[in-house]
């Protein structure tokens, strides 16, 4: 979305709009992760960041849409695209290493809580974060499963969407939950307890 926005910016005035939008998604991220959705607004936003409600309102409708891309661009900005490490184990713990250790390290939780909710009760705003904030992960699952049936580690009937929520469901599970550590060894159990599933022999050897 923000990259689309920008897009669409004039060019004489995109150097002010550019640094001010920059401005409005820092401030929400600061403020998000202060005081959680529930207590930001649109006015403490505005005033946080120098620019007026108008400008937000330019580019986002409402609190929880500034909400999803500030997470967004600051996830983006703080995660390493995944690489391609030649094994399913070492490409999987590349993708979810860097991301688990940003969302447990400050409170990411209820953030990402609060827009589940809002997304459950507006359909429009559910498309967006499924397209903003699920989708691009599991694209990057998708990639690293096909490169996986291409070396033959993995049969090509594979059910990968069904792998991609064992692997995520459970980060998802502590992210929100809390009741346990989320960790780089967590990850690796996570990753090694569904690949006993899903590679051939892999079970056998242990």
């Amino acid at each position: 979305m923000s990259s689309d926005i920008t897009a669409q910016v004039p060019q004489r005035g995109r150097p002010r709009s550019e640094r001010a939008r920059k401005a409005i998604l820092e401030a929400a991220a600061e403020l998000l992760l202060a005081r959680g959705l529930s207590a930001v607004s649109m006015d403490a936003v505005a005033e946080r960041a120098g620019v007026s409600k108008a400008t937000i309102y330019r580019w986002w409708p409402t609190k929880e849409t500034l909400a999803l891309d500030a997470l967004y661009t600051e996830w983006a900005a703080a995660v390493p695209y995944p690489r391609d490490t030649g094994s399913l184990r070492g490409d999987l713990l590349s993708l979810l290493r860097p991301w688990v250790r940003l969302a447990g390290s400050r409170p990411y939780g209820r953030v990402v809580a609060a827009l589940l909710t809002e997304s459950q009760t507006d359909p429009v705003f559910a498309a967006e974060y499924r397209q903003r904030f699920v989708e691009p992960r599991r694209d990057q699952g998708r990639e690293i499963f096909r490169r996986a049936i291409e070396r033959g580690e993995v049969p090509p009937g594979t059910k990968v969407e069904v792998a991609l929520d064992l692997l995520y469901g459970p980060i998802y599970h502590r992210l929100l939950h809390g009741h346990a550590p989320l960790n780089d060894r967590f990850v690796r159990d996570v990753v090694d307890t569904v690949l006993d599933g899903i590679l051939p022999g892999r079970s056998d050897a242990h």
